[in-house]
């Protein structure tokens, strides 16, 4: 493979740099003789004049033997012109042209050189992560390929360009009877060329159609086959990052091959009115031009009505400012906000497309809720300096009710096959317009946020965010405003990727395999495996766990809401075991040492942790004792101070019963680093308010009485305090006593 072959194999990006190289040199002159040049020692010529003198003088020889070979008016023209071209430019300076061809193909060298190092980079790159970047190389591989066959349909047109303006030269000169002396011999001959030259152009005309109409084929195959999916694939993965799915990066991607796509399309209009314009001086029975450009024309339109539409898309969901890791659910009379982006980045459009933005366009279901938009409904759009992107985002809007309800009320929705909805199961939909105006071509554009939750007060949060995650979770569907008259059940399979994402999104570390198990234990029971098993959206969050009084789903996020407020470092450091039963605890804390402990959530408390350690060992038998959970009301102080502090009161004795973290982590070892510091004498503020400094202490206090053999003791009605003494404690110590949970 020669050097000119490697660079027409090169990706767009670097056929453009060295596109830049030829200012002086035509381009024709290096495709048409590549081997010969390539074949030349230009290095030595651009300082040997002699040298030099002696391959322009060879060049020419070259270029005359193409012209003599070739029967091809069109590539005979293009030789002849590029022979002016030459003597034009260089003007008899034979070292001026050696200098540029050898500059040329040194910098070509370099060009195919820092693309090969980008493709093992890229390899590389591959192996280690995903098949993804194979994928989209290919891709700009077929774009870049179908702007390259536009760049020669664009010399090809210029040809017959001039062809034409050759073919109306000599017919002037025919049919004027303008030949020398009207010599009939001479007016024969002139009269065969014309010939020739008039079946040469509808020759072109009609190469330069078929090619056309090829590219068009492949145009539309990319954009029906593989932009579409990959515009498809790209939205699916936003749906799973708006319930705490890995975020896709690929919009700029996916803007870059649109664009190119677009501007493709643009081309082959403005080519297809060039024609036309060629066609209209000159034209003839049966011309290709005036049988197949109306019809190439209306396809061309229809494709690029069809990209720019599509590629009219939400860039961010609608999103309280104030609660931006849960988009989709908006509280009434709370700010949100919405960003849109046109992915076809045409200059030409750059700060004309104004988008309107409106509220439930599209009715919701009979029965559901009535709202107003306040804020601004109408945005230019801008072009982002980041990224060059066109977007409009909408900030500071606000949804007021229309029906009069109050904010504490829970209203539900009649469906007469399934009977009531509440109002977290309604699903609302905000729409974005504009228009589109270029080249002559106007069009309407639309698109819609994915289904939304509307809520008027925050007790109805989680249950609005069950049903963003159930929807989003379980259907593609960009606008299913019904989803919730008859809700699919999920998998469990499904259901733990979600959950597993709520922990890692939401407080930075996501749930293990033990945990999981433990989850689909506590939701469906003893199970062989869970994978399979089906999960309604009332097992979920509507129905009661067995022996409670709340559900799945407000249990779990109860503890979700608990890690990030009070207990994320602890969680990410993998301190919390978490999802532990008290059986299971029972098992893992035998056989250890006495003050081994573990942290796990509570069943009974919502949104509750406790500790429970091994307290004794004696005859083969292990005494456990487990505190009160501690909630967001019971924290005076970081939970890591409350576990490092913790003292046990027996017989009037201060006692440290949490000594190893399981399975034998000293307590300070694991808990010392996230434990606040006290202030102590001597400080700035002691000097100025000299008071004794005093603690908070998370104490229990255990009966006198002598222990039972339950593993969890319950403190009795009496203590071994004297009753004044007691009732201090008791306000102290926010009546942290032992109890079984």
């Amino acid at each position: 493979m020669n050097q000119w072959e490697e660079v027409q194999k090169l990706d767009v990006g670097f056929q453009e740099q060295v596109a830049n190289l030829y200012k002086n040199l035509p381009m024709e002159l290096r495709h048409v003789l590549a081997t010969w040049i390539e074949s030349q020692d230009w290095e030595t010529a651009s300082t040997h004049e002699p040298v030099a003198v002696v391959l322009n003088s060879s060049l020419l020889t070259e270029l005359e033997k193409q012209y003599s070979h070739h029967h091809s008016l069109l590539h005979r023209h293009m030789l002849r012109r590029i022979k002016e071209q030459l003597q034009e430019t260089y003007k008899g300076s034979p070292l001026s042209m050696a200098r540029d061809i050898a500059t040329i193909l040194s910098e070509e060298k370099r060009i195919i050189a820092m693309a090969g190092e980008m493709e093992q980079g890229s390899q590389e790159m591959c192996k280690q992560s995903s098949p993804v970047p194979e994928r989209h190389k290919h891709i700009d591989s077929q774009v870049a390929i179908t702007s390259f066959r536009l760049q020669r349909l664009d010399q090809e047109i210029k040809g017959m360009v001039d062809m034409q303006d050759d073919f109306d030269s000599r017919y002037r000169k025919v049919f004027s009877g303008d030949l020398a002396n009207g010599d009939p011999e001479c007016q024969k001959q002139e009269t065969v060329e014309l010939q020739m030259i008039f079946n040469e152009l509808d020759s072109k005309r009609k190469e330069v159609l078929a090619e056309m109409m090829a590219v068009i084929i492949d145009i539309d195959v990319l954009m029906k086959s593989v932009l579409a999916l990959e515009l498809k694939d790209w939205k699916r993965h936003q749906q799973l990052a708006c319930i705490g799915g890995p975020s896709s990066t690929e919009l700029d991607q996916l803007q870059n091959w649109f664009t190119i796509t677009a501007q493709s399309l643009f081309q082959i209009k403005r080519q297809l009115d060039k024609l036309s314009e060629l066609g209209s001086k000159v034209t003839y029975v049966n011309d290709p031009v005036t049988q197949q450009k109306a019809q190439l024309e209306e396809q061309v339109i229809h494709l690029i009505s069809h990209l720019i539409k599509s590629s009219f898309v939400v860039e961010l969901q609608p999103c309280m400012s104030n609660l931006s890791q849960r988009p989709l659910i908006i509280k009434t009379m709370t700010h949100f906000s919405s960003k849109v982006r046109l992915l076809v980045r045409l200059p030409e459009v750059d700060y004309q497309l104004k988008v309107k933005i409106s509220f439930d366009k599209d009715c919701p279901p009979q029965g559901s809720r009535h709202f107003t938009m306040l804020g601004k409904d109408e945005k230019v759009m801008d072009v982002e300096p980041s990224n060059g992107c066109l977007s409009a985002e909408f900030k500071c809007l606000e949804l007021k009710s229309v029906n009069g309800m109050k904010g504490h009320e829970v209203r539900q929705t009649h469906n007469p096959s399934e009977g009531f909805l509440t109002v977290t199961e309604e699903l609302h939909a905000i729409s974005y317009q504009a228009q589109f105006c270029m080249q002559g071509l106007t069009m309407d554009l639309e698109t819609s946020s994915l289904p939304l939750v509307v809520i008027s007060n925050g007790i109805q949060m989680a249950s609005g965010w069950a049903s963003v995650m159930w929807y989003n979770m379980l259907t593609d569907e960009p606008k299913n405003l019904s989803f919730f008259s008859s809700p699919s059940s999920s998998s469990w399979s499904q259901l733990s990727e979600v959950l597993h994402w709520q922990f890692s999104s939401s407080v930075g570390l996501g749930l293990n395999r033990e945990q999981l198990s433990m989850l689909g234990n506590k939701l469906l029971g003893p199970q062989t495996s869970y994978n399979d098993c089906q999960v309604s959206l009332a097992m979920f969050c509507k129905e009661h766990l067995p022996k409670r009084t709340f559900s799945f789903w407000t249990w779990l996020d109860s503890i979700l809401d608990l890690i990030k407020k009070h207990l994320q470092p602890l969680w990410m450091d993998g301190f919390i075991m978490g999802f532990v039963t008290k059986e299971s605890e029972k098992s893992l804390l035998e056989g250890r040492e006495v003050g081994t402990f573990l942290l796990r959530f509570s069943e009974s408390h919502l949104g509750g942790i406790t500790f429970t350690w091994v307290d004794n060992c004696s005859e083969g038998r292990v005494k456990l004792s487990s505190v009160v959970p501690y909630t967001k009301s019971r924290l005076p102080m970081p939970f890591a101070n409350i576990v490092c502090e913790y003292k046990l009161i027996i017989d009037g004795v201060l006692i440290e019963p949490l000594k190893f973290l399981y399975p034998r982590t000293p307590v300070e070892e694991a808990f010392g680093k996230h434990c606040i510091t006290p202030l102590v004498e001597g400080n700035a503020s002691a000097l100025t308010f000299p008071y004794v400094h005093s603690d908070l202490l998370p104490i229990s206090i255990l009966p006198t009485t002598k222990l039972t053999d339950s593993p969890h003791p319950v403190m009795p009605a009496g203590s071994p305090w004297s009753p004044n003494l007691e009732n201090i404690l008791d306000d102290l110590l926010n009546d942290n006593e032992m109890c079984n949970l």
